[in-house]
């Protein structure tokens, strides 16, 4: 179940809200722990055994971590220890053990060739999300950043807490601590929760899933009359399909959030203004970013030690990322490719884009992502055709020529769309928002119509159409 269908809006959140708010305060963290066990088994009921023991593993961890910390830090290093070997043993044999064997049955050795792959066995939705989400929990109890949470009904709402269960952001324990205890719940806070969340639907319906049947389009195109501009149309209208898609998705989650009393940071800040890649990846994914900042970057010595150490931090971390995203070596390689842009910024480029022109500097940064997202989209692309392919279509190796009239038609047909995708990832909209907030009541009442006409148009998509990919749901 996906935020932006019929089955959630209308049927799970609308009796799960209708519960939260008749029960008392004590009982609204069992509440959750039991909607979002629901929720996460109306697809996969199998998996939530999974997700029951990393609760009950990760709560006795983290006590005894707070038990021993300050008196035997090495018991608490090894309770930490335990947390984190067995959350990433279970995310690494439902993500990584078919991806390791296939590769190792390369090898022409008959034992290898009988080890069993599991291929035909499901990737548990979210499991990279919630996965780090409870590692974090032994984490910032170790290192001092949070206190134990001796009510395991309320840890376990922490970890399931089904608005950003399976897609984030990745909201670390220290964040969310306080707010388990106590949290405001108010008629402000609520509306804006309903404000978020519509617009973040709206993202995800009337942007996203618009720009991805356009990106369809023009990928499929390339098939029979391949030229330069189809290719790069097809990888522009990609990159605002998964910007819209995974940031309305974040938007759902903080607005959900806030209807039940929940502060989540925000994961996407406009990253398509950037004008660097370091710039682009403080701005996207942010949860991610900091996790692995804050878990792995900084303990492995962050950039407070020699050189050459803080290379390899930089390349463990990027490693580390592509993988995160996937079993497969377009991923690693797609981490490797910011990785190296990242190292060139770090010590020559970032002094250099200072000086230039901040258009000169914008295009590089989305030249850089665009060819980046060929990279995360190579395994993906609705032709068929290879990433590879599709890399030589846009530097014009391999087609019919810059363009055709069909092509040309149908991308002067998407300009003013292309037009409203390019506004809406900027911060305009939310300037214009605030200021007409702050008007008046005449306009924040013309803002309550325009979110109830914004939800009546998505739910009308909703009904008619049947495009309503989630990108970021594999990972």
């Amino acid at each position: 179940m996906v935020f932006s269908s019929l089955e959630f809006l209308f049927l799970f959140f609308a009796v799960t809200i209708l519960v939260y708010y008749l029960v008392p305060n004590f009982l609204r963290n069992p509440v959750l722990l039991v909607v979002s066990l629901i929720f996460y088994g109306w697809g996969e009921p199998v998996y939530v055994f999974i997700m029951l023991f990393s609760i009950v593993l990760d709560y006795f961890c983290g006590y005894f971590v707070g038990k021993y910390r300050d008196t035997n830090r090495n018991k608490a290093r090894l309770f930490m220890i335990i947390s984190a070997v067995v959350n990433l043993s279970i995310l690494c044999f439902f993500k990584y053990y078919t991806f390791i064997i296939e590769n190792l049955q390369l090898i022409p050795l008959d034992f290898l060739q009988k080890i069993p792959t599991l291929a035909d066995v499901e990737l548990p939705i979210g499991i990279s999300f919630y996965t780090f989400q409870t590692m974090s929990y032994t984490l910032d109890i170790y290192m001092g950043n949070a206190k134990v949470q001796k009510n395991i009904a309320s840890f376990g709402a922490y970890v399931t807490l089904f608005p950003q269960l399976i897609a984030g952001p990745i909201v670390r324990y220290q964040d969310i601590d306080d707010q388990l205890r106590k949290r405001p719940h108010n008629i402000d806070m609520f509306a804006s929760g309903i404000r978020t969340f519509i617009c973040g639907l709206g993202k995800k319906i009337l942007l996203a899933n618009c720009a991805g049947e356009l990106w369809d389009a023009f990928s499929a195109g390339t098939l029979s009359e391949a030229t330069v501009l189809s290719a790069w149309a097809g990888i522009l209208f990609y990159s605002f399909q998964l910007y819209f898609d995974f940031s309305g998705y974040s938007d759902m989650a903080i607005g959900l959030g806030k209807m039940m009393g929940f502060t989540f940071k925000e994961n996407f800040f406009y990253p398509y203004i950037s004008k660097s890649v370091t710039e682009f990846w403080r701005r996207w994914h942010i949860s991610m970013g900091t996790w692995f900042r804050e878990y792995v970057y900084i303990p492995l010595g962050g950039n407070r030690c020699a050189k050459w150490k803080m290379y390899r931090n930089i390349i463990v971390v990027w490693l580390l990322t592509g993988l995160w995203h996937g079993a497969s070596w377009n991923f690693v390689l797609w981490g490797v490719y910011y990785c190296i842009f990242l190292l060139i910024e770090k010590f020559i480029l970032l002094k250099v884009l200072k000086k230039l022109p901040s258009a000169v500097s914008h295009i590089y940064t989305l030249i850089v992502v665009y060819f980046g997202w060929m990279l995360f989209v190579a395994n993906d692309i609705p032709s068929g055709i290879s990433g590879l392919t599709h890399f030589g279509y846009m530097m014009g190796v391999g087609t019919v020529g810059f363009t055709e009239a069909g092509v040309t038609f149908d991308l002067i047909r998407s300009i003013p769309f292309i037009v409203i995708l390019c506004l809406a990832s900027t911060p305009l909209p939310k300037k214009l928002f605030y200021k007409a907030y702050a008007s008046g009541k005449a306009a924040r009442t013309a803002i309550a119509i325009g979110c109830v006409a914004l939800l009546t148009i998505c739910t009308a998509y909703l009904v008619d159409s049947s495009y309503n990919p989630f990108l970021y749901f594999r990972f």
